[in-house]
């Protein structure tokens, strides 16, 4: 005797799979929203200011490391420099 399904039982079966299959294609949105919904759970979303606080913490640090690897002219040096003062 094999472990896996026959091809009997498939076909014995086939109703309960067609019907299995046309819950899950009505039910997928309401699936997805639950799923949607324990993610936010789990996970919250960041608030508009903590997106903007780490984006602008994000962008510094890139022009000190931008800064902090120009070894070359004076002038990208005084432009960085120029762009980090906006930040």
């Amino acid at each position: 005797m094999s472990t896996y399904m026959t091809l009997m039982e498939i076909v014995h079966n086939w109703p309960l799979v067609i019907l299995a299959l046309a819950l899950l294609m009505v039910f997928k949105p309401l699936l997805f929203g639950c799923a949607k919904a324990a993610v936010l759970v789990v996970k919250p979303k960041l608030t508009k200011e903590e997106r903007l606080q780490r984006r602008q913490m994000r962008d510094a640090m890139m022009l000190k490391r931008m800064l902090n690897s120009m070894e070359g002219s004076p002038s990208h040096v005084a432009e960085l420099q120029a762009l980090a003062s906006r930040v």
